[in-house]
């Protein structure tokens, strides 16, 4: 793992160095705390990442804590969010999150697995995220990036986020769990794409299955 780790991040850097992730640069944040990369999480969804870090420093300079977002107008939330799509959807359910925070963990965001998955709209990837970018608890975050590039490189032959984090979790060593949904998803938006991945650049195409099928080809 430590190689396909290496190389994606080598590859990287000779091509052109990637933007740090939006929930990267949330941890990497003087205001970032757990609350701000749960609703960072949240808003990510269908949204650019740059996108999601202009935003999230938006609401959050106006609400800073999980008290002021459970007491906040649907509308006011909806104004600062609009650009991230869904924003109706959205704003409901920050307020709805923000409330159960507030009230239940005394406006502290959980850091286990369970309770995190309790909250309303909180999935596994974005409970995986909160415990790796807010904790630095190892998890495997999978989304379209992980699980399209885990099963690219033939260290999965899954079918959905789902069985692919199952099936991370049992063959990677924890020790690098921390660092896989970063790489990963910097390297599924700038070198392993959904179509036409750069294979001539990439320092791992001789440890993966897609390339050696593209040859054969």
């Amino acid at each position: 793992m430590k190689k396909i780790l290496r190389g994606m991040i080598r590859t990287m850097n000779l091509v052109k160095p990637p933007r740090m992730t939006a929930l990267r640069e949330l941890h990497e944040a003087e205001t970032g705390g757990p609350l701000s990369i749960l609703i960072g999480t949240i808003l990510s969804a269908r949204t650019r990442d740059e996108n999601t870090s202009v935003v999230v420093k938006k609401l959050f300079d106006k609400y800073e804590t999980a008290h002021s977002l459970a007491r906040a107008k649907v509308y006011d939330i909806e104004k600062i969010i609009k650009s991230t799509g869904f924003y109706h959807v959205k704003a409901r359910r920050i307020i709805e999150v923000a409330s159960i925070i507030d009230k239940k963990y005394g406006g502290r965001v959980p850091d286990s697995l369970e309770e995190l998955l309790e909250l309303p709209g909180v999935g596994r990837k974005t409970a995986n995220c909160v415990l790796v970018y807010a904790f630095e608890k190892p998890a495997i975050p999978v989304d379209t990036h992980v699980h399209r590039i885990s099963n690219r490189i033939g260290l999965v032959n899954t079918k959905t986020p789902e069985e692919t984090e199952v099936e991370l979790m049992k063959k990677i060593p924890k020790k690098y769990w921390l660092e896989i949904n970063d790489t990963f998803v910097m390297y599924g938006q700038n070198i392993c794409k959904p179509i036409s991945p750069m294979c001539d650049v990439c320092q791992i195409k001789n440890m993966c299955e897609y390339y050696k099928t593209r040859l054969a080809s």
